[in-house]
């Protein structure tokens, strides 16, 4: 099985198998790393990888995860930044049981109003 040599922050140079060694690429800008449990020290590394070592990685039998980035980061919020007057009139709205009742049979209403159009 051929050896894998990668650096430990700690320990410095050690070798690992395919087996210990996981490569993660972004699917949306081609950005890597690699992964390994240091056999030493047994801390996690994670290490920027570029394409070629990529490519050299997943050559060697190294597992590659493809990943996307969230759609949540696409989002733009809409409406004002809340302020720290909204938190504490938040904080206060959840301390009354009766204001959680009112807000969540609104919800309900809305989402029933939403589900009739």
């Amino acid at each position: 099985m051929a050896k894998i040599r990668a650096s430990c922050q700690t320990c410095g140079d050690v070798e690992l198998t395919k087996r210990d060694v996981v490569v993660r690429v972004c699917a949306d800008d081609n950005s890597g790393t690699y992964s390994f449990t240091c056999p030493t020290c047994v801390m996690r590394v994670v290490k920027p990888a570029e394409r070629h070592i990529v490519d050299l990685l997943g050559a060697s039998g190294v597992e590659v995860i493809v990943w996307t980035l969230p759609v949540e980061l696409l989002e733009r919020p809409i409406g004002s930044p809340l302020t720290h007057d909204d938190l504490l009139d938040f904080h206060d709205l959840l301390q009354s049981d009766e204001a959680l009742h009112a807000a969540l049979d609104q919800s309900i209403s809305q989402q029933r109003g939403l589900g009739d159009q």
